[in-house]
């Protein structure tokens, strides 16, 4: 007798082995589906530059390129306009400060020197012919004020006189009168040439004071007028070297127009030009090196100019100590600026890349090998050889470094 048995329920030993073909399938496929559908770029993996991310010392500095200035430069301007008439010292020449470099010519300023002298000379006419005046009238008014006085005092005897010889009855009434009369009349005369002559005192007191000052007015207008006519030499605002000298002989100078240089030697600057990215971070007291025949020499920051031109600023450095023995006006140095202090950072070395990203993403190479593929990452601070990374990368992997522009739109890239 036949028993019918009963189909076991469940997954079955070789369920799995067809669950696992199918699931194979399915990742077969979409590979192929997907990963054709990724713009792809294809190149010869020799052609490339791959560099390796790695874990160190981030040194936060950058590279710039400098030339050597002297310390100070002073423009010399015409004081006073004028022709050219001698030309005592040529470009490049040492100077003291003081020496004529050039003499001009000025007949305008002449004709003006001869006016000014001449109204000097009226005015001192004038003021010894006012002085010898109002001594006059001081000596006049001083006669005048002694006569009435003296007068004064012979009437005012005569009047007691007679005041007296009335009351004894010896003259006459109208000679009394009379006398006293005559003494009034003096006593008022006599205040008047007082007053008369004290104002006269003062008012030459206060005119020759006024005058006297006209004059030195005039005396110090006149040695101005004199200054003018020594900035007609035009001399050496310094000690140092003539660097340019913009004037030859018979040529007209106008007045303010700069015509020259001098270079202070006594130290040098080194002036360098700084890409703005790192505007916000260059400030002044920064220090910085130099190499030079395999030694270091110390630099720092003294000045940085706010105007930006062409996507760059400029700064001016100075030597903290010693400086190259053989150093010279307008030598070019590479200069390493220390922005901030070193740190332990996750390092990508500095590639072409950047020109076409910006630093916001990279192709990263497979550990195959045989591909890259487009990733974002964030980059911080850089020197002339790492970027900092901040994040998207991990100690290990391998970057295509070199530039990106021939990739196009590419988010992979296979490596032959």
């Amino acid at each position: 007798m036949d028993i019918q048995l009963e189909k076991k329920k469940g997954l079955r030993p070789k369920h799995y082995g067809y669950i696992a073909l199918g699931l194979l399938v399915l990742f077969t496929g979409y590979k192929l589906i997907f990963a054709s559908s990724i713009p792809t770029y294809r190149t010869e993996k020799d052609r490339l530059s791959i560099a390796q991310v790695a874990e160190g010392k981030f040194d936060d500095y950058i590279t710039i390129n400098g030339n050597v200035a002297p310390i100070a430069t002073i423009y010399m301007d015409a004081y006073e306009g004028g022709r050219v008439s001698e030309k005592l010292i040529e470009e490049g020449t040492m100077v003291k400060k003081g020496d004529i470099i050039l003499k001009l010519e000025n007949t305008n300023l002449y004709e003006q020197i001869l006016s000014s002298e001449s109204n000097m000379a009226l005015k001192e006419n004038n003021l010894r012919q006012t002085r010898l005046d109002f001594d006059s009238r001081q000596y006049d008014g001083r006669r005048a004020l002694a006569t009435a006085a003296n007068e004064l005092q012979r009437l005012k005897r005569n009047y007691e006189q007679n005041e007296a010889l009335y009351q004894d009855e010896l003259i006459s009434k109208e000679e009394y009168l009379t006398s006293k009369e005559n003494y009034e009349l003096s006593q008022k005369q006599y205040e008047i040439v007082k007053i008369q002559t004290e104002n006269d005192d003062k008012m030459r007191t206060t005119s020759l004071t006024g005058l006297d000052a006209d004059l030195t007015r005039m005396k110090k207008t006149l040695s101005m007028v004199y200054e003018r006519l020594d900035h007609l030499n035009v001399r050496a605002p310094a000690d140092g070297q003539l660097g340019f000298l913009d004037a030859e002989i018979g040529q007209n100078i106008s007045q303010g127009e700069r015509i020259g240089q001098v270079n202070v030697l006594t130290d040098f600057k080194i002036e360098a030009e700084i890409d703005e990215h790192y505007i916000d971070r260059v400030k002044r007291d920064l220090s910085a090196t130099l190499e030079r025949n395999e030694k270091e020499y110390g630099l720092r920051l003294r000045k940085v100019y706010p105007e930006v031109r062409n996507g760059r600023f400029k700064v001016d450095l100075v030597f903290t100590d010693e400086k190259p023995e053989t150093i010279r006006a307008g030598q070019s140095y590479n200069i390493r600026l220390q922005l901030g202090a070193s740190s332990d950072a996750l390092l990508l070395p500095k590639g072409g890349f950047f020109q076409s990203t910006g630093g916001q993403w990279v192709f990263v190479v497979g550990t195959s090998g045989d591909e890259a593929l487009k990733r974002n990452i964030r980059i911080g601070k850089q020197n002339s050889r790492y970027y900092e990374v901040l994040e998207g990368l991990e100690p290990g992997e391998s970057v295509i470094t070199s530039n990106y522009d021939s990739f196009g739109k590419a988010e992979r890239i296979v490596l032959k």
